[in-house]
């Protein structure tokens, strides 16, 4: 918890959401813009119904050139923006005992290409464009499973590890040279989204997590857990066999 956090008025605010046709963004997307935001999103596939007032753009992050072409469009056309929230990524299940080096190599690749490079990049291309403002926030969504894998999705937990110890890594640097640009990690639980069907019970909405979300942003915490997180927090300072049993098979 950052001790010196900075509050903000998201009214008016222009935000670069990444991943927001479906899930967690989408719902963000929503509530970002009920609370006077103006809102910019990209996504691999454009949504069907898209909300009046909002910016779509099509954009496969996994792609280092695609991505190359949002940060110059945002420079140009948006120098204005003061958020950028990585909230894209995708996780599937990799067997690396039983898979073919195909299956294994293509898969990794683009999981490591969305969760990690994309996030990173991202943060490097527009914190130039961030720092120009009097004030800005990168804002990465991880996950529980950051802090302690699952094993059927080693990739994806590695992913989200790693932009984990870059959150913290970027906050330092943050704070000794560009003060006026908040570091901020959210780390919900499961969530009911396309990715997580059929795996898991007791998961919490993408609204119900939208919301802790917009709240976390808005108290300027530096990490803020969600739900159920709150509990693994505890667990992996107190008793972290347990907390890594738990997730192992979830």
């Amino acid at each position: 918890m950052n001790l010196d956090k900075k509050t903000m008025n998201l009214d008016k605010q222009k935000i670069l959401i990444t991943g927001g046709t479906t899930g967690i963004g989408a719902a963000l997307v929503a509530q970002l813009q009920s609370h006077g935001a103006r809102v910019i999103t990209c996504a691999r596939h454009l949504p069907e119904q898209p909300l009046p007032g909002v910016v779509y753009r099509r954009c496969d992050l996994a792609s280092s050139a695609e991505r190359a072409t949002l940060i110059a469009w945002i420079e140009n056309e948006h120098p204005d923006i003061t958020v950028l929230i990585n909230n894209a990524a995708m996780q599937h299940p990799l067997d690396f005992i039983h898979d073919t080096q195909q299956q294994l190599q293509t898969t990794l690749a683009q999981e490591l290409a969305l969760n990690l490079e994309a996030p990173i990049a991202l943060a490097a291309g527009l914190l130039p464009v961030l720092a120009q403002n009097p004030w800005g926030a990168i804002i990465n969504i991880t996950t529980a499973l950051a802090l302690a894998p699952k094993k059927s999705a080693p990739v994806y937990c590695a992913s989200k590890a790693g932009l984990h110890n870059f959150t913290r890594a970027l906050r330092y640097q943050t704070e000794a040279a560009a003060p006026h640009i908040q570091v901020q990690e959210i780390i919900p639980p499961l969530v009911a989204t396309r990715m997580t069907a059929g795996r898991g019970t007791g998961k919490m909405t993408p609204d119900a997590v939208a919301t802790a979300i917009i709240r976390a942003i808005e108290r300027g915490d530096s990490e803020h857990y969600i739900g159920k997180t709150h509990l693994l927090k505890w667990l992996l300072r107190l008793a972290p066999g347990v907390a890594y049993r738990i997730l192992k098979d979830g």
